[in-house]
């Protein structure tokens, strides 16, 4: 899914304070937001809930609680991690909507409705804990996911810039890990190169990718948190 442009240009910690309030901005930065982090997020929901159907109908939900606004009110950076702030307040709807369904079953009663997430040390109310290992490692999978497709957005940016789309999509399986039976040497047929230039460009686009990586991980940090760090955790979430 092609993201807006504005999404390299702003931190995601900017456009989260740009969310607070009513103004068309602030819807704008919303519904970007949403569209970003909905596969992380229903990735979550489906672990939880273990039904794909319930699952669609509360991720829709979740996201249309958040596009009424308030959702992001008490986010800002200092907070800590923002893929911590959003796990925190999905678990803290499901609570939510668990609560409803119990009192619902009880005929009634008082049920809280906020979205407000936990932090880094206070991640907010957990959900069942015999369900919390899961569907936390899903969350961190497709959080990272969406993270490397946004990396590899940018990188294709920079190389379109520089007149080189041809060679990023003829080389981009090389980032990937989809090959399939394309070799180099077909690959540098295709760009009118030699097999060793291809050797070279592919070893530069992939350090490009890394550092375009590592620049989406700081997007959600708060500064000075270990970029590095992050981005190891999120490769064993992926090769979990």
């Amino acid at each position: 899914m092609t993201q807006p442009d504005s999404h390299f240009v702003t931190t995601r910690w900017t456009r989260v304070v740009r969310a607070k309030g009513g103004s068309l901005d602030a819807r704008m930065a919303l519904s970007e937001l949403c569209e970003t982090y909905y596969a992380p997020v229903r990735g979550f929901i489906v672990a939880w809930t273990r039904n794909a159907d319930k699952s669609d109908d509360l991720t829709q939900e979740f996201f249309a609680r958040v596009l009424k606004g308030g959702a992001f009110d008490n986010a800002a950076k200092g907070r800590g991690k923002f893929r911590s702030f959003l796990l925190g307040s999905v678990k803290h709807f499901l609570s939510d909507m668990r609560d409803r369904e119990d009192a619902a079953k009880r005929g009634g009663g008082k049920t809280h409705e906020s979205l407000d997430g936990g932090t880094d040390t206070s991640p907010g109310v957990q959900p069942a804990a015999n369900a919390a290992m899961a569907p936390d490692r899903s969350f961190d999978r497709n959080w990272t996911m969406t993270l490397l497709d946004l990396a590899l957005q940018r990188l294709a940016k920079e190389m379109e810039s520089e007149e080189k789309q041809a060679q990023f999509e003829t080389l981009k399986p090389w980032l990937t890990g989809e090959v399939g039976n394309v070799s180099q040497a077909d690959a540098a047929v295709s760009l009118g190169m030699s097999e060793g230039a291809v050797k070279v460009a592919v070893h530069r686009m992939r350090k490009r990718f890394r550092e375009c990586v590592k620049k989406e991980i700081g997007q959600t940090l708060d500064d000075g948190q270990d970029v590095d760090g992050e981005l190891k955790c999120l490769l064993e979430a992926v090769s979990a």
